[in-house]
This record gives structure tokens, sequence and C-alpha cells, in this order.
């Protein structure tokens, strides 16, 4: 069988699709699973742009993977298995799924995004400049853009199905999810990304800010879900080439979006298409993240949680 490149979108007969996201497809297997698709769409200012992302969708999955086994002594997640081998037909039959498809256990995601800063940077900066504070936090007075906070901080944003998503308070956050779970996902996110940090420092990566997504199974347990520590969902930056003060080289899409924003172009579809070496240069970022971060090779087949 001929190998497919990339994949802008998946068809899957047999199994119902229940939605098309920005970059995956999310397909009902039966009640209690679902299968996760990571296309090589990529989308930038909230657009989708019409240029796929050669082997981004490969990198979502098995560094996902990769971080849900290595968290597991911090918190359960939603993986099943990343395996095409042990998933159930139809999937078995569409080789082109091999390495970008997981098979997840289905939960009640909370509307939330769990967002966690390290480093001073992005809308934080922003925010930052205009009023010395971020999403509420006071911050010390004199600080260079990218330069690393004292500590970690916690600034969720409500979940946006279309368009982009929306700082919120933490006593916003805590009125959606109620006390309990509000105090334990913020925790569960300070821990994860302390835990991510330090590690991925000894693989040369700062990972300066992500974003977790948290689901409730048919038990009430709380699950970490989606996509974990990618480059969609962190900035990753380069250790040994890190100086505060200016934008840091990076081997996430923020690459893309510096290039867009040479464009004259006003963010709003459609997006434009992406040259051939911003395209390929896109993609090796992408998987050096996944290497260094892993230590393997892409084409070994991911670690299931």
């Amino acid at each position: 069988m001929t190998a497919v490149s990339t994949i802008s979108e998946s068809q899957i007969p047999g199994l119902r699709l229940l939605h098309r996201g920005k970059v995956r497809d999310v397909y009902e297997v039966d009640a209690e699973r679902l299968l996760l698709v990571a296309t090589d769409r990529l989308s930038a200012f909230d657009c989708v742009l019409p240029t796929p992302i050669e082997k981004k969708g490969e990198v979502l999955t098995t560094l996902s993977a990769f971080w849900f086994d290595r968290l597991t002594s911090i918190t359960p997640n939603h993986l099943i298995t990343a395996n095409i081998d042990d998933m159930p037909a139809p999937i078995r039959d569409h080789e082109e799924l091999r390495g970008r498809s997981m098979l997840v256990h289905r939960t009640e995601v909370f509307p939330v995004e769990c967002v966690v800063r390290g480093y001073l940077e992005g809308s934080g900066w922003k925010d930052y400049k205009a009023t010395g504070t971020v999403c509420g936090h006071e911050l010390p007075r004199g600080l260079q853009q990218c330069d690393r906070l004292l500590a970690p901080i916690f600034t969720p944003a409500t979940k946006a199905a279309t368009g982009h998503d929306e700082n919120i308070t933490q006593l916003e956050f805590l009125k959606i999810l109620g006390k309990e779970t509000a105090s334990r996902l913020k925790a569960l996110t300070l821990a994860i990304y302390e835990n991510a940090r330090e590690y991925a420092l000894t693989k040369g990566i700062i990972i300066a800010d992500t974003k977790f997504e948290f689901g409730l199974d048919t038990k009430g347990n709380i699950l970490l879900i989606d996509e974990v520590l990618t480059p969609d969902s962190s900035r990753f930056w380069d250790a040994a080439t890190y100086e505060p003060g200016h934008a840091q080289p990076s081997f996430d899409k923020q690459f893309v979006r510096e290039y867009l924003e040479t464009l004259d172009w006003d963010k709003t579809p459609p997006a434009p298409p992406l040259p051939d070496e911003i395209a390929k240069a896109t993609s090796d970022r992408y998987i050096k993240a996944y290497e260094l971060l892993s230590g393997k090779n892409l084409s070994e087949p991911p670690v299931d949680g």
C-alpha cells in the first residue's frame, strides 16, 4: 500500500462522525468509546489553513500517548490504545490512520481549558504590558518578555466550539465547576505542568505554557483527555538558546503565526496557503519536539497509556 503523506480529513465508513474540529475528527465507536483521529490540519488565529503539515497528526498522537503514559502517577487518562492493531473493525481496515488515532474512554467533558503559564509570553505578555497583571494575577514590575515567572500561574479559559477561547477569572471557573471540582482541576493542572516542565528541561526543551482538558467518566473519575503537552497545545522553546527580553525560537506553531503576520491578511477565513518551505520547516519542528521529548524516532510505535 502506498503511504499517505498527509491527511486533511478522515473518512471511516461504519463509524458515526460526531465532530470535525480544527485538527481532530471524533468518531463514536460505541456507547463507551470514541476514536480521535489527529489530521494534519493546522489552525492559526482560529482559522484552519489550507496547507496540511506532514506528520503533524502523528506527532500529536504519539506525543500525547507518551505523556499519558508518563503522567499516570499523577492522574488517570482516557487513552485505551494508540495502536491501530488493537482497535476494533472497521478502524483496523484504515492503514492511513496508523499512528494518528487514539481509542479512548468516552467522558463528560468539563467546559473549560485548564491553562498554566510558567513564562511571560503571548496574551499574558500583552496583558502584563497593559495592566501589570495576567488574568488577575498581580506580577512584579519590570518583567521582560519571556521571563520565567516566580511560580507557574493558573489562567483558565472557556472552551469555544468556534472562535478563540476566552480567559475567565478564578471565580468564574469556580462557578462553572463547583468548588471541589475546580480545586481538583487546578491542582492537577499545576502538578502535571511542574512534572512535565522538569522532565522537558532534562531534554533541552522549555515548556513555557500549556493547556489541559479533563472529563468525567461513567464512574465519576476525573480523567485527563484530548491531547497533552503537544506543539499544538503548548509553547516549546529551545533551552540552549533561551534568552528573555524577546520572542524565542520555538518547536511549535508559533513559527507559522510569525510567518502569517508578515502577510497582508486580516486573519479571517479563508486563510492563505503556506509556501512549501514554511510547511516543511513546521513539520520538522513538530518532529524534533517529539523526538527530543520522547527519545524515540517518530516511526516507532506509540506507547499506550
